[in-house]
């Protein structure tokens, strides 16, 4: 089953990752980094198996091997994908490099139509990678 998870990074720098479509859990996450969270979320939800399991109760499908489609602010994105260099995927998305670090760093927000423009540029990062035979 696929669960919408958002990752953000919180005001103390740590970061979270929350679960909100799970009807009857509250699967939340977090951690010094977007990857040691996503290893938290994955032992709550062996935690919950292990409840289900204790008791005897059949372990409901949307904990049940869960497929994540992640959603990240900026500073979580740049912070898990730290091998994407922040100032060349600028120019690709024709945003000003100073603004897309202080967007990273949490200087600054980016709007919602700056987000997508980011978002269609990574898009199309992928789509090239995708194609790429060696």
């Amino acid at each position: 089953m696929k669960h919408k998870a958002i990752v953000e990074l919180w005001d103390d720098g740590t970061y979270s990752i929350y679960v909100p479509d799970m009807e009857n859990h509250s699967l939340n996450a977090q951690g010094k980094t977007v990857a040691e969270a996503k290893e938290n979320l994955l032992v709550a939800i062996e935690d919950y198996k292990n409840m289900y399991l204790e008791t005897g109760k059949p372990v409901p499908m949307e904990i049940d091997n869960p497929v994540f489609e992640y959603k990240y602010d900026l500073a979580s994105f740049f912070d898990y994908f730290d091998w994407i260099n922040i100032s060349k995927l600028a120019v690709k998305a024709k945003i000003n490099p100073s603004l897309m670090r202080q967007y990273k760093s949490r200087v600054t927000y980016a709007s919602e139509k700056q987000s997508e423009k980011i978002q269609r540029s990574i898009h199309k990062l992928g789509e090239e990678l995708l194609a790429v035979r060696l």
